[in-house]
């Protein structure tokens, strides 16, 4: 084997393994294996006592968030890594403290935040472990706070509160009328021509209500009326003398409701006309005007072919009548509902009105409508589990004095009473822990909701609560109703309590509040709060003579008839 020398004699294979060392050190920058290079995490967020989840409602408006990372980060890079911004992305002022060798950073705002607002915290790709590493993408995090508890609007006596409130409602009815036809228009955020029958039936319940409160004269009221009569006598479109759910304001034309529902809706008749029954009791002057008034809704009311709904002489009515369709929508009005008036009014009528058979059958079905359950330790006389919406014990019974009213199927006191307090007792023990529910605020009825229209009720509970059901049931719950007016009012004020008076509905879990108002929902509020203070339209309805023969047809009893 031949031998290789250099000149020092350092054997050539030594060398070899020297400069692949040496070169094995310069790839790796140093002698040591290397560290790989792992992203900076975020291993939990808290905020105050509650560890962040995809829902984080209800949080405090100190609150304290806590960020705890897979290592210490670097302080200088935490001014423009971390950012708190409210809804409208302004930038709220922080401070910031460490804990854990800086792995654990504390963020809290500098000032109280808003109440029941929305606030985003974002840690940004530019905030820096001391370790130089970044997080690989930006982390964000929401949530709502809590409601600032403080009185939006200076104390008032409750009845100065009630006051108010019946006032800024009435103003929907008085100043936002169709100036055609001076009916109700269906909702605030909607066509300006959409005029609805029921909803105008309540408005007209509270024009009596502005005259005895001096929110308008007599004088001013009568006018009103008249133009409305007219319109409803001469220009309304009629269909065997019933009122379709919706009209054009201006030339009375039917305006669909669905596609087959272009024609007669008999429940929404009987709102109306139980509006103007109302009316023609309360103007009983003997001058021509108020007695020409009388015979102009007299000739209305005269006009409705109740029987005709009843689809060939069935014993139960029917809700809708197409010219087109015909019976084709194919819905009976049976019980327990919001339908008993169109019943009421169906038998008193003088002209045409049902045998009491069609109620008992129709209606009541023999019994069938009866519950008897108890929910939460109340019991329930009529109806669905836990009773539905509560517009259910407040459409018939805004003119119907439910208070010592009975027939073989139920005592109705007791039942709109224990409906309400049902709803009122299912929000308080708020099974599925939306935010807000409580005693100062329930009431779950139909209502506008974020996306939408829903009829909510403790089966159908979606986070939203209606004031109308809390102030629509005060005959029935005045301290309940009360607490929750006040609530509504005073700490919910500056985000629900608009031109109108309160918006149709809220969700403080979604942070959503109505930019509307609905006739429907509206009337009832002002009509109920009058009847819990004077019985006033109570007693102008169940004054109807019509109306006493016909409830006593039926086998109603109350004192009153």
């Amino acid at each position: 084997m031949m031998q290789f020398k250099s000149h020092n004699s350092i054997p050539l294979f030594v060398l070899i393994l020297f400069c692949f060392a040496c070169g094995k050190q310069s790839s790796s920058g140093g002698g040591n294996t290397p560290i790989p290079t792992v992203a900076l995490q975020v291993v939990e967020k808290w905020l105050d006592n509650t560890q962040v989840s995809n829902s984080n409602v209800q949080i405090s408006r100190t609150v304290v968030i806590k960020i705890r990372f897979s290592a210490a980060i670097d302080r200088n890079t935490v001014a423009n890594g971390i950012s708190l911004t409210d809804q409208l992305g302004v930038l709220v002022p922080t401070n910031s403290s460490y804990e854990s060798k800086d792995s654990v950073l504390l963020i809290s705002p500098v000032t109280e935040l808003k109440g029941l607002s929305l606030y985003s915290l974002k840690i940004s790709t530019s905030l820096q472990s001391t370790l130089t590493t970044k997080l690989s993408a930006d982390s964000y995090t929401t949530f709502n706070t809590i409601i600032d508890p403080s009185n939006k609007f200076p104390l008032l006596t409750d009845d100065e509160l009630l006051n108010k409130v019946q006032k800024q409602g009435f103003a929907y009815f008085w100043d936002f009328a169709h100036p055609v036809s001076g009916l109700a228009r269906e909702r605030s955020n909607g066509s300006s021509e959409t005029v609805t029958s029921g909803g105008s039936g309540f408005g007209i319940m509270t024009i009596p209500i502005g005259i005895q409160r001096n929110f308008i004269t007599r004088a001013q009221g009568l006018a009103r009326m008249q133009t409305i009569v007219s319109f409803l006598k001469n220009k309304a479109q009629k269909i065997h003398g019933a009122f379709p759910h919706w009209l054009n304001g201006t030339d009375g034309s039917v305006i669909p409701f669905s596609t087959k529902d272009d024609g007669a809706d008999l429940v929404e008749t009987s709102y109306l006309i139980a509006g103007l029954l109302t009316a023609r009791q309360y103007f009983n002057g003997l001058d021509n005007a108020e007695t020409a008034l009388r015979s102009d809704i007299n000739t209305i009311w005269n006009g409705v072919e109740w029987n005709w709904f009843r689809q060939s002489n069935q014993q139960v009515l029917y809700w809708h009548w197409s010219p087109k369709y015909n019976f084709e929508m194919n819905l009976k009005i049976q019980g327990w509902n919001e339908c008993l008036i169109t019943y009421i009014l169906a038998a008193s009528a003088n002209t045409d009105s049902i045998p009491a058979s069609v109620y008992h059958e129709g209606f009541a079905r023999n019994g069938s409508m009866k519950n008897g359950n108890a929910y939460l330790g109340i019991n329930l006389p009529l109806g669905s589990a836990y009773g539905g919406p509560l517009f259910f014990s407040h459409y018939s019974f805004l003119g119907i004095n439910p208070m010592g009213l009975s027939d073989v199927y139920a005592n109705y006191q007791t039942q709109v009473t224990n409906h309400s307090k049902i709803n009122y007792a299912y929000c308080v023990a708020n099974p599925k822990g939306f935010a807000g529910y409580g005693t100062n605020c329930w009431g779950l009825t139909a209502s506008d909701i974020s996306n939408g229209y829903a009829a909510s009720s403790p089966t159908n509970d979606l986070g939203v609560i209606a004031p109308t059901a809390a102030l629509s049931s005060f005959p029935f719950t005045p301290v309940e109703s009360m607490n929750a007016l006040k609530f509504f009012y005073y700490q919910l004020g500056d985000k629900i309590f608009k031109d109108y008076g309160f918006v149709d509905a809220f969700s403080m879990q979604q942070l959503w509040f109505a930019n509307s108002t609905l006739a429907i929902d509206k009337g009832p509020e002002i009509i109920m709060m009058e009847n819990y203070r004077s019985q006033l339209i109570w007693n102008l309805l169940t004054s109807t003579p019509e109306i006493k023969r016909g409830m006593k047809r039926m086998g109603f009893m109350a004192t009153y008839l």
